[in-house]
Formats: structure tokens, C-alpha cells, sequence
């Protein structure tokens, strides 16, 4: 398929990249691709920024049929755009797209529309120190009908968004909480998948934890309530007695691009790291103990956001000296060298622009 490409005629001037937040700051065009059962996947374009226009039937505001994946583009300091990891992204939108029952696509041609579209707005890729271009693509259900039935038509689209940091506390350990009344997944559901609906089961807890000072929610399983799973927005790791930890992926736990990365960083470095069942029980014994060395999670937005308090029913730990551990330091060093052409990628996770 050829795309077609339109440019705007009225250019946005580009933001100050020392002053940018996450998800306010959108670039000038945008890429999107129908999709109807008579013609598959068509007309795709890169055009300017607009809004969907929708009927208030429009399935995806009624039933929630809608996925998408966030990635992100990174300048080099020799001006090079670059990719961390992008094939990932796409294998993991369609492997999203069938557990809602979304016609899968191209993925081959769905990064070449990315990269197509990256080069139209080259200029709104920050050069900043931690700052990148985030990326969101998303499929959305667009039949007018009011049914419960997988839609006909779909709307693919990526739009482009100059970032800062993730967390407010930047590279500083961040609080989470520990709910036990609230469950965001349950094995068998679409815990594992980039849906909507899983961020919507997730505010009222986070809203909670807000409330009480913690930046973020930490999930147990929603059967018994006792196994650690993931945070509201990143994986999530321990290391306890010099081991490197993280909860297997059971089908409700998000299969994290980032998570995969520390630990094939982690085995290549030859540290000892597992993925297996970790109670919270089991959390803080280790802690109490004084097994308990690092807690961090991992996220494309945050990449490696250390955990410097923990709190579970009444009881609050810290961790650490207070700053970032020398584990969480050592891959979020690594990853970002990588993603920012700092060092040679000896493991072919980049994509030049």
C-alpha cells in the first residue's frame, strides 16, 4: 500500500525541550488506516492532526474495543533518530489485537508508516537529556451499532508526543502502595494485553493511593491475593540475597518490552535472575530480615523507576539508602546508553530513523 501524505498548512511552533512534561505537547501530523471487512486494511495516510470524528454509537465509547502500545523515539548526540526495540512493539499490538478480536495487521508496514511519519516530524524529537519522542499507536472499533459483538470497521492511528520525565520525581525512587481491595486482572481475562479497559480498572485504586502520598499501585493476583504482580504502569523487580526477581507472566500481567530487556541485560551481566511466583508475604520478610536490597519497576515512560517506600496495610518499609539502588542504576545506565546511541548496542535492540 502506498501512503498518502498530506501536510499541514499552519506548523505548531515546537516546545522548549528543557520544560517538557509526559502526554500535554502533540507533534503537527498524525498517521492513519481504515479497516472494513470488504476491503481488509486501506487507505493509509499521514495527514495533520485532527480529531475522530465519531456517531455517539460509535462501538469503541460503548464497549471498549480499543488497544494500543507506547514506544519511543530518541536523538543521539550526533543528531541520529533512533528506535528501542519497535518490532516488539508491533508483535505485541497484534498479539492485543486478537485477544479483543481486532483484525490483525502488517507489522513490516506499520513501521515503515512509523518511520514515514517520524521523518515528517524529525524537528519535534527532542535533544534534551531525558527527553524522547513518545510514540501511541491505537486501534479503535468504529461501527455506529449498539451490540455486544466484535465491530466491522476500525480506525488505526499513531499520534506523537515530545516528552520529559514520566514521574514528577524523575530518576528518584518513587512511594507505592499495596492494595488488597482492588483487583485490576485476573488470569484468563486481558490482563496480559494493552487494552483500555485495564487502565480504567486501575484509576480507583490509583486515585486511592494518591490520596495517601503514593505515587503508584502495586497489584497482587486477583485470586488469592497474596502474589505480587505488576505496578499500574511498569513491571516490577526485587533483588533479594544478590537475586534479581521478577513475578512470572501468568496471562494477567502485561509481557513488559522493558522487563524483557533487564532481563536479558541481566543474563548477559551473569547475575543471578528468576521469574517465578513472589508473595508480598515473602516481600516483606526479606525486608524485615534485611534480604531485601532493591525494588524498581520497568516501563517504556519511565524505563527504570527505582522504589524507595513500599507500604502494605499499616506497615511501611524503606528501601534502600533512599536513593536509586546500584541495580536499578546499572540498567537504567544501560538501557538509556543504548537508546541513545551512548554506547555500541551489542544486543540489536535499535533502529535507525
Amino acid at each position: 500500500m502506498e501512503i498518502a501524505i498530506t501536510k499541514t498548512e499552519h506548523p505548531k511552533p515546537h516546545p522548549n525541550s528543557e520544560k517538557l512534561h509526559f502526554g500535554t505537547i502533540f507533534t503537527d501530523h498524525m498517521f492513519n488506516m481504515d479497516y472494513s471487512v470488504e476491503k481488509g486494511w486501506h487507505h493509509p495516510r499521514i495527514e495533520p492532526l485532527t480529531a475522530i470524528e465519531m456517531h455517539p454509537s460509535t462501538m469503541v465509547l460503548h464497549y471498549g474495543q480499543a488497544i494500543f502500545e507506547g514506544l519511543k523515539a530518541f536523538r543521539t548526540d550526533r543528531g541520529q533518530i533512533q528506535l528501542f526495540r519497535p518490532e516488539e512493539n508491533f508483535k505485541r499490538f497484534n498479539t492485543s489485537a486478537r485477544a479483543l478480536c481486532i483484525p490483525e495487521f502488517d507489522k513490516t508496514f506499520a513501521l515503515h508508516a512509523l518511520k514515514e511519519l517520524i521523518n515528517i516530524e524529525r524537528d519535534w524529537v527532542p535533544g534534551s537529556s531525558g527527553t524522547s519522542l513518545y510514540i501511541r499507536p491505537t486501534i479503535i472499533a468504529m461501527d455506529p451499532f449498539l451490540g455486544v459483538r466484535a465491530s466491522h470497521t476500525y480506525r488505526f492511528f499513531i499520534i506523537l508526543c515530545p516528552v520529559g520525565a514520566y514521574y514528577a520525581e524523575g530518576f528518584n525512587p518513587v512511594k507505592i502502595w499495596v492494595t488488597r481491595n482492588h483487583v485490576r486482572a485476573v488470569r484468563g481475562g486481558v490482563g496480559n494485553v494493552k487494552t483500555a479497559g485495564n487502565y480504567a480498572a486501575s484509576l480507583f485504586a490509583g486515585e486511592e493511593a494518591h490520596k495517601q502520598g503514593y505515587t503508584q499501585v502495586l497489584w497482587l493476583d486477583g485470586v488469592e491475593q497474596k502474589y505480587v504482580e505488576e505496578v499500574g504502569s511498569m513491571n516490577i523487580f526485587f533483588v533479594i540475597d544478590d537475586e534479581l526477581i521478577t513475578p512470572m507472566l501468568t496471562g494477567s500481567i502485561l509481557p513488559g518490552i522493558t522487563r524483557d530487556s533487564v532481563l536479558k541485560l541481566a543474563k548477559q551481566w551473569g547475575m543471578k535472575c528468576i521469574e517465578r511466583r513472589i508473595s508480598i508475604d515473602e516481600v516483606m520478610e526479606a525486608s524485615s530480615s534485611g534480604r531485601l536490597q532493591e525494588i524498581f519497576g520497568s516501563g517504556t515512560a519511565a524505563v527504570i523507576s527505582p522504589v524507595g517506600e513500599l507500604r502494605y496495610d499499616d506497615n511501611v518499609i524503606k528501601i534502600g539508602s533512599g536513593l536509586a539502588g546500584p541495580i536499578a542504576n546499572k540498567m537504567f545506565n544501560a538501557i538509556t546508553d543504548i537508546q541513545y546511541g551512548k554506547i555500541k548496542d551489542t544486543m540489536g535492540w535499535t533502529m535507525t530513523v
